[in-house]
């Protein structure tokens, strides 16, 4: 009896796991700004706590916040708007260098079906394969102009969305946290946990400030090694490594892709993997020494378990999931007390 009991038990968590995941899933389109702006929330909590400790109104905390994440944001477009451009602009180069590579590769494949066939049908002639006709490429379609109308609306509700929760939530975090405790503690235990939600809000605001520093400081290297190397927009590549950087593993990993196609676009011979070359070596020190340095060893996270939050946000919710995932996780991991002090980060290698 005891035992069926467990597996019901077992079998109901595992129902509830499933249709949360799909409720997640499916409610991506509120959920992901949502989880963005919790995040954001957090991240700016000292400011709110600056604000109110000098006697303002939790109002005037929340208004500071909210702006000064708008005027950030309202910065990387303007700032990534050029970069953008050139990205689109040099687009044709790079796709018709990256062609040429595949209908090289195409043709290496094409002469190796060849032979096969002709021994094949060498040692059992009913055995040769017909030659495969080729169909041509697909055309990719591009989006049009009625595409981007229409899916306008849905932006500007993401927006909203972001902009509501974000300015609510640090309005009223405090009482957040005080329902919070009230709710989900017994009586002498409340206060500890209290300190739990204070303690995981400052490891996630320190976290997301210092990677966020660090990011920069790959960027701003980046940018200036490859332009030893020679690269054209070598600052507009930097600033790229310093966003990807946030995505971990997966953010490198296709920002290094990028670049073997961008060397090989711009450069000759073994020239051409310089830039991706270069950009692990990078990366390779920044999450081996670096990161370790400025974050500390003691909070490490298992890399498994980091991967497979980070897997899950971006499948969740796009690249919104790929940022939240790891603050989220610390969060939890900090609130559950299953890692250490506030200023500390997984340790983990962030080359691809």
């Amino acid at each position: 009896m005891d035992t069926t009991a467990r597996l019901a038990q077992h079998a109901m968590i595992f129902v509830g796991t499933v249709a949360l995941i799909a409720a997640l899933s499916l409610a991506s389109d509120i959920l992901a700004p949502v989880a963005l702006a919790l995040v954001a929330g957090v991240v700016l909590s000292p400011l709110s706590d600056f604000w109110e400790e000098r006697g303002f109104a939790p109002f005037w905390g929340a208004l500071l916040g909210l702006v000064l994440t708008l005027a950030v944001v309202a910065s990387l477009i303007l700032v990534f708007h050029p970069i953008v451009a050139r990205l689109v602009e040099q687009a044709p180069k790079v796709w018709s260098d990256m062609r040429e590579i595949v209908t090289g590769l195409r043709g290496l494949l094409k002469g190796l079906a060849e032979v096969s066939n002709e021994l094949a049908g060498s040692i059992a002639p009913e055995a040769r394969a017909n030659p495969a006709v080729g169909s041509g490429e697909d055309a990719v379609p591009l989006p049009s102009v009625t595409d981007a109308l229409l899916a306008a609306p849905a932006v500007l509700a993401q927006v909203l969305v972001f902009i509501g929760t974000l300015f609510f939530f640090l309005l009223t975090r405090g009482e957040i946290y005080d329902w919070t405790s009230l709710r989900l503690s017994p009586q002498g235990e409340r206060a500890e946990l209290a300190h739990r939600l204070r303690r995981a809000e400052r490891s996630v605001s320190r976290y997301f400030l210092t990677i966020t520093l660090i990011n920069a400081g790959l960027g701003i290297v980046t940018a200036l090694v490859l332009r030893l190397i020679g690269l054209e927009d070598a600052m507009m590549w930097g600033a790229v490594a310093f966003m990807v950087n946030f995505v971990l593993y997966l953010g490198p990993a296709v920002f290094a892709v990028v670049l073997i196609f961008v060397g090989v676009a711009e450069f000759d011979g073994i020239r051409a993997i310089a830039p991706a070359a270069a950009f692990l070596l990078l990366n390779a020190t920044e999450g081996q020494f670096v990161t370790p340095a400025l974050v500390g060893r003691r909070m490490a996270i298992n890399p498994l378990l980091v991967f497979l939050s980070l897997v899950s946000g971006l499948w969740l919710w796009g690249p919104v999931g790929g940022i939240v995932a790891i603050p989220l996780l610390l969060w939890v991991l900090v609130l559950n007390d299953a890692i250490g002090a506030p200023l500390e980060r997984p340790v983990e290698s962030e080359t691809a």
